[in-house]
């Protein structure tokens, strides 16, 4: 059996017991005004954050998700999308589309402007997807990626980019690990399926990203996740796991290369009225302008001595230079 049959049969449990915590902590749940979840929508919440983010979400967009948990992310998609099959939920397991279509239905009965054919429920797999080619706003998808390994990966990630629009927004939420994981980690299945030891570096995980053609990518959290021990997994140190939220956009590249946000600022505090560097990045006194890591390097290699660099922040919201 395959990694990925080995994951196929923990989510199968997963969807026809639910497993609180099984592979992820519990993601927020999102108070929007109206919106009500299911306790067991909650109960099925496998993922490590959200992907629902409302400014990915204006005018309506059509939304694909893919792995589709309980349905919560779906339901909340659907919030901002109230029309017929405007939302996509894709997943390979049987059991758990089944589910999903049954927690529909108590999701009808909290919420009146809830419709269970909102969202379209389809059987599929990541690397396959069963849409035609950029025929979606935004994609979406929550702990399931850092289950892949190289050569998937690269394939999910494209399938991704083929059915997105141009400047569609891929939204996601993974596990990273920055320490190197032995190979008794790497190779253990149902720990890869818990979403535990496939984590990658995350100048891997944007790697895999921009190989894939995005040209605009987004950090937008970064946050304690798990804790490998030597007491209860195959490692002989103490590994430290985190969570990434990151939207890649499918921009075009530049000649120079992506446009990396993670959590970066300029600050100038000279005697003039402004600072403008003439590649389109004016920074007005004492007045932080987010920047990707491209610019950052571009205006610390001037040597100014009124303009600070701040580290990054891993947390980015927009209102950047690019």
């Amino acid at each position: 059996m395959s990694y990925l049959d080995t994951t196929k049969d923990v989510y199968k449990k997963a969807a026809e017991t639910p497993d609180i915590g099984l592979c992820c902590t519990t993601n927020p749940i999102w108070e929007l005004p109206g919106l009500k979840i299911p306790k067991i929508m909650q109960e099925m919440n496998y993922g490590c954050g959200s992907t629902v983010h409302p400014r990915d979400l204006s005018r309506n967009p059509k939304i694909l998700y893919v792995g589709v948990g309980g349905g919560m992310e779906l339901l909340q998609f659907a919030y901002f999308s109230r029309e017929k099959g405007k939302v996509i939920g894709v997943d390979v397991v049987d059991e758990m589309l089944e589910a999903s279509q049954a927690n529909f239905k108590e999701a009808e009965a909290l919420n009146p402007w809830f419709s269970s054919d909102f969202v379209s429920l389809r059987k599929g797999d990541a690397l396959n997807l069963p849409l035609e080619n950029e025929s979606v706003d935004v994609a979406a998808q929550n702990c399931l990626f850092n289950i892949f390994k190289d050569q998937e990966l690269k394939k999910a990630v494209a399938e991704m980019y083929r059915v997105l629009k141009p400047h569609g927004r891929l939204v996601m939420s993974d596990p990273t690990c920055e320490q190197e994981m032995n190979v008794t980690l790497r190779e253990d299945e149902r720990l890869r399926a818990l979403c535990l030891s496939g984590s990658l570096p995350i100048d891997q995980y944007v790697k895999a990203l921009t190989d894939a053609g995005f040209g605009t990518i987004e950090i937008r959290a970064r946050k304690p996740y798990r804790i490998l021990d030597p007491g209860h997994y195959p490692t002989e140190e103490l590994i430290y796991i985190e969570s990434i939220e990151v939207a890649a956009i499918k921009d075009p590249m530049p000649d120079d290369g992506p446009c990396i946000f993670t959590g970066k600022a300029a600050i100038y505090y000279g005697d003039q009225p402004y600072f403008d560097d003439k590649k389109g990045h004016v920074l007005m006194p004492n007045q932080p302008l987010a920047i990707c890591d491209k610019t950052a390097a571009a205006l610390a290699a001037l040597n100014r001595n009124d303009i600070f660099i701040s580290p990054s922040t891993y947390h980015y919201d927009g209102g950047g230079c690019c």
